[in-house]
């Protein structure tokens, strides 16, 4: 899964069960530079979960998602990923 190797070359993790068993964390500006110029994701959601935490959809135009918390401190930090992205929201050709 593109979106899962993706992660893994932000920040490697020691090996585990499931390489996203751990959150992924490392600086905003450096997570959003990779997310953008080598995965081709853009922002498509976001929402306040407090002050302190913005929460993103991250998504690219084959489907794969990335959530990720960014925090004021300026750490953000990949919270799951995944494939089939629909966006319920958008309108939807009739025929």
């Amino acid at each position: 899964m593109k979106c899962l190797v993706a992660a893994l070359c932000l920040f490697p993790l020691p090996l585990a069960a499931s390489p996203i068993a751990e959150v992924v964390c490392g600086p905003s500006d450096r997570m959003i530079q990779r997310l953008e110029t080598q995965f081709m994701a853009s922002r498509t959601a976001i929402g306040m979960r407090d002050e302190e935490q913005l929460m993103e959809v991250w998504t690219d135009e084959q489907g794969d998602w990335t959530l990720v918390a960014s925090y004021a401190s300026g750490i953000s930090c990949i919270l799951a990923m995944g494939r089939h992205w629909q966006d319920l929201t958008a309108p939807t050709d009739p025929a």
